[in-house]
C-alpha cells in the first residue's frame, strides 16, 4: 500500500494529523535555523543585551541584587522570543495521539455499526472500521514523537544558550 492510500483509509481524522505534521515541522525546522544562527552570534547578542541593560539601569541606586535579578530578566526576555513557535510544536505533540485515538474510536465504531446491521458472516465488512483504527493511532504516535523529540531538543539548546549567555554577560556587568 502507498502511504496515501493509509492516509486516506484514515479518513479525515488523517489529513488532519498530515495538516499538523507539515505545520509542526515547518515551525521545528524554523526553530532550528533562528536558534542555530542566534547561537552563532552569541558573542554580538550579549554585547547588545549588555548594552542594552547598562543603558536601562544607569545612575540609579539600585541594589546589585536588583541590578542582577534585571540582568536576568533581560536575558530571560531574549531567550522567550527564541521560544516564539515551540508551544505550537508542543500542543501537536501533545493532541497528536489524542486524535489517532479519536480515530480509533471511530473506526472501532464503524466496524461495530456494520456489525449490528450485517452481522459477523462476512468479517471483510467490518474490517474497513479496524484498519480505520488501527491506522490513525499508527498516525497519531507517529505526528506525534518527532515533535515531542524535536520540542525538547530545541528547549534543551535554548537552555544552555541561557546559560552562556549568563556567563558572558553577569561577570561584564558587576
Amino acid at each position: 500500500m502507498r502511504l496515501i492510500d493509509y492516509i486516506s483509509e484514515g479518513g479525515f481524522i488523517m489529513y488532519i494529523l498530515v495538516l499538523l505534521n507539515i505545520i509542526g515541522m515547518t515551525i521545528i525546522l524554523w526553530k532550528i535555523i533562528s536558534i542555530y544562527s542566534y547561537k552563532n552570534q552569541i558573542e554580538s547578542w550579549s554585547e547588545k543585551i549588555l548594552a542594552s541593560f547598562k543603558g536601562k539601569i544607569s545612575n540609579s541606586g539600585m541594589s546589585e541584587t536588583l541590578k542582577h535579578e534585571l540582568l536576568k530578566d533581560e536575558i530571560g526576555n531574549h531567550i522567550t522570543a527564541l521560544e516564539f513557535g515551540l508551544n505550537t510544536v508542543k500542543i501537536i505533540a501533545s493532541i497528536a495521539p489524542l486524535l489517532g485515538l479519536l480515530g480509533t474510536v471511530i473506526g472501532i465504531l464503524s466496524a461495530f455499526e456494520v456489525i449490528s446491521e450485517r452481522g459477523l458472516n462476512d468479517p471483510s465488512l467490518f474490517a474497513g472500521g479496524i484498519s480505520m483504527a488501527l491506522v490513525t493511532t499508527v498516525g497519531g504516535l507517529i505526528v506525534a514523537i518527532p515533535h515531542f523529540i524535536g520540542y525538547n531538543y530545541l528547549i534543551k539548546i535554548l537552555d544552555s544558550i541561557e546559560t552562556k549567555l549568563e556567563n558572558k554577560i553577569i561577570p561584564k556587568a558587576f
